[in-house]
Parts: structure tokens; C-alpha cells; sequence
């Protein structure tokens, strides 16, 4: 029996950071139940996206929903960049390297991370146990008719870093290779896990939303045909009108990844959208909603169909 046969269907569910209380409330909405202290349901099974620590107000317990879950076999989760982020702080980088950590700890990585590490302590023997479990979760997941990363699907790296992974989990050996720029680590974690970066022009410089100032912005992976700077965009900072009214050049254009209308159905979380969940593609979907934003926590509930159905999101508000 394959895994597919093996539920009625799947709920997949977008970046919690923290949310435990509105991440119980949606599960409660799609008709899972605590049993024996494990969220479950009695047809289907949850797929989390990633990104469960951080930012929010309750880590710790948002962690323990899903571990608790994932160990039952009531869930599965792949790994975000935030789970990513926190084996790095804490893995030594490699000898030779010019640091200390696989992520250095700057002040700017240090506020990513802070509020993860207040909430757990006094409690350094089951954050310990937590890292470990980070270990355990793949970057990707293909079921076949769907898959799930955080970011971006790209089969030029999925596919080598299988065959050295079958599993789809990085070791220490390959995380501590990701220090390397441009390095083949450090390219299936950068890609896979934050999407795709283009830099702004003439090394402008824009400050996004939560202040911080960045000469890169978040593009998408399945426009076909994009003319413009402004065409590619996909973060929710706007660019400004010069920049994104400023064609692409022939290069830009043909070192683009695109991820074509007749792949399986992908499913990422990551870009903090806005508004009704709605697919952006009939094979696409993003199901970060900024929950810890106070924006929705999101779901796609997947029963079979070969093309996204609108009327398959179910959120919850969070206020």
C-alpha cells in the first residue's frame, strides 16, 4: 500500500511560528481531535510546511503538537528555514571556514532566534531533544500526484541531493558544507528553503517592512513569460515603481526557473501572504498567510483532485 492509499486524504497546513493556540483551533476546524494527547484524525493526516518556532508566543507548545503528532503518525513535517536557522546557531562550523557557527551569531540572526530561545529556558535538555528531531525532517516531500517544500521546487537540486540523501534529510557534514558560498549545500538549502533571490539593480538597496535593508527581493518560480522586474516579484514588500517597471535583459531572463502548469501540484509556505488563500497557479499554492502576523493560519485540504480547489483552503483568523 502506498502512502497515499494509506489516508482518505491529507491536510496540509502552512507556517505556524509559534501559533499554538490558533494551530489547535484549526485543526479542531478540519475535525481532529486530541486522543491519548495527540491531535489526530481518524481518515486523514496533516503535512506541515515548516516553520513551527519563532517569532510567535508559544513555541514550546506549538513543537510538542507537532513532534507529538509527526511520532503517532497522525502528521508529517518537512523542514523550514527556521528549523534550518537553529541547527545552524548551534552546529560548529568547519575548521578553516572564518567562523564559529554554521549560522554566525550576529545581532541580526539573534533576533531571529530570540524569542525560540526564551521560551525554552530553563528547559536546555528538551530544546536539545528538539534540535535532534529538526535532524529527522526532510527538506521536501513528493507523494506523488503533490509535493511539499517550504520555498521552491527545483529538480536540478532536488534530484542530485537525492541520491546523496534518499531520505531527503541533510546531515551535519552536509549543513556544515553549506558555509561555502555558492557551494552545492549551500544552494539546495538557499533555494529550497528561502526560494529565489534577484538582485536589485546597480546595487540599489530597498528597507522592507520589518526594517530591515536588503539589495535582493523574492521571485517567483512559474511566471512564464515576465518582462519586468515588477513581473517577478513575490514578497510582500512592494518594489518601488522605477525598479519594477525596469525590463529584464536576456540573461535575467533565461537563467530563470520555472515550474511548469503540468508538474504535480506544489505546495510551499514561506512568503507571508495576504488576504483569501486562493491558489496562485491551478498547480500552486502558498499557504503562509502571516499567522503570527495576526494573519491566517492556513490549510489546503487535498482529497484526491488534480488541480487546486479553491473551496479546499480552510484558515483560521488570528486575533
Amino acid at each position: 500500500m502506498t502512502d497515499i492509499e494509506l489516508w482518505q486524504g491529507y491536510d496540509i497546513i502552512g507556517d505556524v511560528h509559534g501559533c499554538a493556540h490558533t494551530l489547535e483551533k484549526l485543526l479542531e476546524q478540519m475535525g481532529y481531535a486530541r486522543v491519548g494527547g495527540v491531535w489526530r484524525h481518524p481518515q486523514r493526516q496533516a503535512l506541515f510546511l515548516g516553520d513551527i518556532i519563532d517569532r510567535g508566543p508559544r513555541i514550546r507548545e506549538a513543537l510538542l503538537i507537532v513532534r507529538d503528532m509527526v511520532e503517532a503518525g497522525a502528521a508529517r513535517c518537512i523542514m523550514g528555514n527556521h528549523e534550518f536557522n537553529a541547527l545552524g546557531w548551534v552546529t560548529p562550523a568547519p575548521a578553516g571556514s572564518g567562523r564559529s557557527w554554521v549560522r554566525e551569531h550576529t545581532d541580526r540572526n539573534q533576533r531571529q532566534i530570540q524569542a525560540t530561545l526564551e521560551q525554552f529556558e530553563g528547559r536546555a535538555a528538551e530544546w536539545d531533544e528538539f534540535l535532534d528531531w529538526f535532524w529527522t525532517l526532510p527538506l521536501y516531500m513528493d507523494m506523488g500526484p503533490f509535493r511539499l517544500v517550504h520555498a521552491c521546487w527545483d529538480d536540478r537540486l532536488i534530484r542530485p541531493f537525492a541520491e546523496q540523501h534518499p531520505d531527503g534529510r541533510p546531515d551535519v557534514d552536509f549543513l556544515q558544507a553549506s558555509v561555502e558560498p555558492e557551494s552545492f549545500a549551500d544552494q539546495v538549502f538557499d533555494r529550497l528553503l528561502r526560494g529565489i533571490g534577484m538582485r536589485l539593480p546597480h546595487g540599489l538597496t530597498m528597507k522592507s517592512g520589518d526594517g530591515v535593508v536588503r539589495g535582493m527581493f523574492r521571485t517567483k518560480f512559474w511566471e512564464e513569460s515576465p518582462e519586468t522586474y515588477g513581473d517577478l516579484v513575490f514578497q510582500p514588500d512592494d518594489l518601488p515603481e522605477h525598479i519594477a517597471i525596469r525590463p529584464l535583459t536576456f540573461r535575467q531572463k533565461r537563467e530563470l526557473l520555472y515550474y511548469g502548469v503540468d508538474e504535480p501540484l506544489l505546495f510551499v509556505g514561506h512568503y507571508w501572504q495576504q488576504g483569501r488563500p486562493q491558489p496562485l497557479r491551478p498547480n500552486l499554492a502558498c499557504l503562509d498567510y502571516s499567522a503570527v502576523k495576526y494573519g491566517r493560519l492556513v490549510a489546503y485540504r487535498w482529497s484526491g483532485e488534480e488541480r487546486i480547489v479553491p473551496e479546499n483552503f480552510v484558515w483560521v483568523d488570528v486575533i
